[in-house]
């Protein structure tokens, strides 16, 4: 089995040119075998049997060029030998190596009009031979069928060809598919590990910087102010490096998970509080229970929460600041409301249908921003990412609003997304 399978390979391997030229001395070699030997009660070879064979070899070396008027030269050629008296089962040879290339290099409606055509002629040709039983070519309908067989095997042969080409193509196309979504994954994760480094560096910084601001305030007159102050520092720098840990784990080693849960709702009193020593008031309601809310959700809940109180500390100047988390029904509303001075930009930005849950808190009269920081940003796309709303804006006589409305199970279209 080895050794022909090394002579398919090595048959595989020859030049087309080559392989043609093979098939034409073993073609040859059988054919003028068999016209040398006629039985001696019908004519013997002469100078036009080997013109006719001549003329049949030579056609086939172009049979892959040229198939139809290959068969057409070999077929002429095959008649000729039995209207001139030549009877043998192998003188047909060379047509059916014709006939058997017309259908393995064309298409099925080709091989049927050859089809017909050749049988036609064979059983015309066998017609006028004679209808001596014991002559082969006398059987009319034996005649016709014969030029269906090499026909038949090469339309088995392209049919299995085309089949095997459409199936690597579908492996290639499922190849390309899967490196897509492959490439639209890692995508994705980029852009949740970088929402994540944003919040969590953000938030930090800005909180170090606060309490470093009062511990340099308090240092002279007031120390055990500045020593507060300076270990909110530490702690916050302490939180800082384990989530940044955590999340880099994950892009160090793809074979593990982080260990450490994704924060969540029943972190946010830990996380107000350290805004409030961070020098801003700010206070927390929550409302309703959190049982059966989706991680996705309470982890954006947790990051709107977190960007809005950063940007509280950093751009308002507010002295206050209420949080508040109500779930009413299958939606979760999260608000973060603060008292500072009146802006003079109103960029009310809304994404998707305005909420519905609650009472209406005052927000100022809607105008299209000029820009738009990246933090704001960031929430829009936190709220987007589970299929939720948000909307902001200054708040009629002063402080700055956000209002996030979240379903509290993920929808269908928002697992397909991604995780924010």
């Amino acid at each position: 089995m080895t050794s022909f399978d090394g002579l398919v390979e090595r048959a595989r391997s020859l030049s087309p040119l080559t392989a043609d030229l093979l098939v034409v001395a073993v073609v040859g070699l059988f054919t003028a075998s068999d016209a040398a030997s006629n039985d001696p009660d019908y004519q013997q070879a002469d100078g036009l049997t080997w013109l006719l064979l001549a003329i049949s070899l030579t056609a086939l070396v172009w049979r892959r060029r040229w198939p139809v008027p290959v068969a057409v030269v070999t077929g002429a050629a095959c008649a000729g030998w039995a209207l001139h008296g030549h009877i043998g089962e192998l003188l047909n040879l060379p047509v059916i190596v014709a006939l058997y290339t017309v259908a393995v290099l064309g298409d099925r409606r080709r091989t049927l009009w050859t089809g017909l055509v050749a049988s036609l002629v064979s059983g015309a040709v066998a017609l006028r031979v004679g209808r001596d039983v014991a002559n082969p070519q006398g059987l009319p309908l034996l005649e016709m069928i014969w030029p269906l067989v090499p026909l038949l095997l090469g339309e088995v042969i392209r049919t299995r060809r085309q089949l095997m080409d459409e199936y690597a193509a579908r492996a290639v196309r499922a190849e390309e598919e899967r490196e897509r979504e492959a490439a639209r994954r890692v995508h994705e994760e980029r852009l949740r590990i970088a929402r994540e480094l944003h919040d969590i560096v953000a938030h930090t910084v800005t909180a170090m910087t606060v309490q470093a601001g009062v511990a340099l305030d308090a240092l002279d007159t007031r120390p055990e102010i500045s020593r507060q102050a300076m270990r909110q520092v530490r702690d916050s720098g302490k939180e800082a490096v384990g989530e940044l840990r955590a999340t880099v784990t994950v892009l160090r080693d793809h074979d593990s998970e982080s260990t450490s849960p994704a924060p969540g709702l029943a972190q946010l009193p830990e996380l107000v509080g350290r805004f409030t020593d961070s020098g801003v008031d700010a206070a927390l309601r929550h409302d309703g229970t959190a049982d059966g809310l989706s991680p996705m959700v309470e982890l954006a809940a947790y990051r709107i929460v977190q960007e809005a109180l950063t940007n509280v500390v950093k751009h308002s100047g507010a002295r206050h600041a209420a949080v508040s988390v109500a779930r009413h029904g299958d939606q979760l509303c999260v608000e973060i409301a603060d008292d500072g001075p009146p802006s003079q930009i109103e960029p009310p930005s809304r994404l998707g249908p305005p909420p519905q849950i609650g009472p209406p808190s005052p927000v100022g009269p809607p105008s299209q921003p000029e820009t738009e920081g990246f933090g704001l940003v960031g929430m829009r796309e936190r709220a987007a990412a589970v299929g939720g709303s948000i909307d902001y804006g200054p708040v009629s006589g002063g402080g700055f609003r956000v209002r996030a409305v979240l379903p509290v199970v993920l929808p269908a279209e928002a697992l397909r997304g991604g995780r924010p």
